[in-house]
């Protein structure tokens, strides 16, 4: 078994240890950023629809279980960049609210242990890394922000601004999505849509294109690829981490670092922690509470297809307005509902992957006349909704909450559109195959009984180790958490620096 040694050891490349990289790199220390995957080539698979949906050319190779013991193919990707690399770039803020306890038709949201106030200046610095495009004040939920966008918005095609311009008249606020794409250079390599497709440096602002991309200008950040980590390995006090073990070409190696950050996913980094058991940690590390693996939350999300025979809609991307009228609450005096936006032009193919029984002249009528929308609901935190681990194999055994939110809001949008003048409105649910923004599977709080981290994300268990992806997160609100998660790893990023961590 061959040994290496680093300052810092950062396990995986999505958006949290990208980031995580990037307020890392001018340290001085030695950074190692050790990715499962490998880089994502540029082929015509990138931008062909059918080999994406259909062919499934993308998709992860390994299987995963339920809680019924049932194989399913998850759709959590490993390349370096992450599941950032098919995201559709959507960078909004968390709401004031969302980080105090919140009230749903279901149960309660839990407050955070931090406030908005603590990220607001890491989400201004997430903005600019991500460079994103947006606009203030369209949206009446829009938290404070201490700076504009850093760019105007991605403009809506004309399709797309006649649907604006019906939610408006109909009382609604549309507003511009705020996103992390360069939309002349996507477009400039194929007229697609860019949600849901892989970025091969193209035009996205990803962990890998933003982040990564400012890491690696240091030459003290090295990046290894195709490096699966095995355990976390302990030093025999059975409170530091020593380092990592991980396996690369079929070669097994063991990196030591005096800082270990977990970056691996909700899923991933709760599965390492749990098969990093000792004898003296048998319910695995940062683990005294009990709460890794728990608690995993995944957004409550349905497709919703607005057709008006009478229009058609030729947009390329379409996806540049969100709806936050019912995010608080519906409309009636009733609890909150979620957030709506739209999604990357639907396709008959990608109608198809889904409805593999419909006719194909079916299916290319219904897109040419469908404007394709993203209802999302909060996802209340249930210990007993985990991720497990079984020798090699991981267990998902999710249970939804808050349905009765999420049926509320896929009503109430049928009313909307219907008087928007859609007449013919669809929906259909995505599964456990399609990831919706997993999280929470290894909270950060105040009380170590309670968590497995403090508020900057450091083990209570271990000093040296930090947990910096969106297992961290108490609740998963119902926006989008790709810039929250970057916000906090900026944040704590610059407090290890700022406080000269040596644990």
């Amino acid at each position: 078994m061959r040994e290496q040694s680093t300052d810092i050891l950062i396990i995986g490349s999505g958006i949290g240890g990208a980031c995580m990289a990037a307020g890392l790199s001018t340290s001085g220390a030695s950074v190692v950023i050790l990715e499962r995957g490998e880089q994502l080539p540029h082929t015509p698979h990138a931008r062909n629809t059918r080999s994406i949906f259909v062919e499934e050319h993308y998709r992860p190779k390994e299987m995963w279980r339920d809680a019924a013991g049932k194989e399913f193919n998850p759709g959590n990707y490993y390349y370096v960049g992450g599941n950032s690399k098919f995201f559709g770039a959507v960078m909004l803020r968390y709401r004031e609210r969302d980080f105090e306890a919140l009230e749903h038709a279901d149960g309660v949201s839990p407050a955070w242990p931090i406030h908005y106030q603590d990220l607001e200046s890491w989400y201004c610095a997430a903005e600019r890394l991500f460079q994103v495009r947006g606009a203030l004040g369209q949206d009446p939920t829009e938290p404070a922000h201490s700076a504009p966008y850093p760019h105007p918005p991605v403009p809506d095609e004309p399709a797309i601004a006649s649907a604006r311009e019906r939610l408006r008249k109909v009382g609604l606020h549309p507003f511009s999505l705020p996103l992390a794409i360069d939309i002349d250079q996507w477009l400039s390599h194929a007229k697609t849509p860019w949600d849901a497709y892989p970025d091969t440096r193209t035009g996205k602002f990803d962990a890998e294109t933003a982040a990564l991309a400012v890491a690696l200008r240091e030459p003290s950040v090295s990046l290894v690829t195709g490096a699966m980590v095995q355990r976390l390995i302990l030093e025999s006090d059975g409170r530091r981490i020593a380092g990592a073990e991980y396996v690369k070409n079929g070669e097994r190696f063991v990196i030591r670092a005096n800082i270990v950050v977990l970056s691996a996913g909700a899923i991933n980094s709760a599965a390492i922690l749990l098969r990093s058991a000792t004898e003296r940690h048998p319910g695995g590390l940062a683990n005294r509470s009990g709460v890794v693996g728990r608690h995993f939350m995944n957004h409550n999300a349905t497709a919703m297809l607005t057709v008006d025979p009478r229009k058609r809609n030729d947009s390329v991307y379409q996806k540049t307005i969100g709806l936050n009228d019912f995010y608080f609450d519906d409309g009636r005096g009733g609890p909150p509902l979620g957030n709506v936006q739209l999604l990357g032009r639907i396709s008959a193919p990608v109608l198809k992957a889904n409805l593999r029984w419909a006719p194909d002249f079916v299916l290319e009528r219904l897109a040419r006349h469908s404007v394709d929308w993203y209802l999302m609901s909060e996802d209340l935190p249930d210990p007993e909704s985990q991720v497990r681990v079984d020798g090699k194999s991981i267990v998902l055994a999710w249970k939804r909450t808050n349905m009765t939110a999420h049926r509320g809001l896929i009503r109430r949008m049928k009313e909307v559109f219907r008087a928007a003048g859609y007449p013919i409105v669809l929906a259909r649910a995505f599964d456990k195959r399609t990831p919706s923004h997993q999280c929470g599977t290894i909270r950060f709080g105040r009380d170590p009984a309670a968590s497995a981290l403090d508020p900057f994300c450091r083990a209570h268990d271990h000093p040296n180790l930090f947990v910096v992806d969106a297992s961290f997160m108490p609740s998963s609100a119902a926006v989008n958490p790709s810039l929250t998660v970057a916000a906090q790893a900026l944040r704590v990023a610059d407090y290890i620096q700022t406080t000269r961590f040596a644990a």
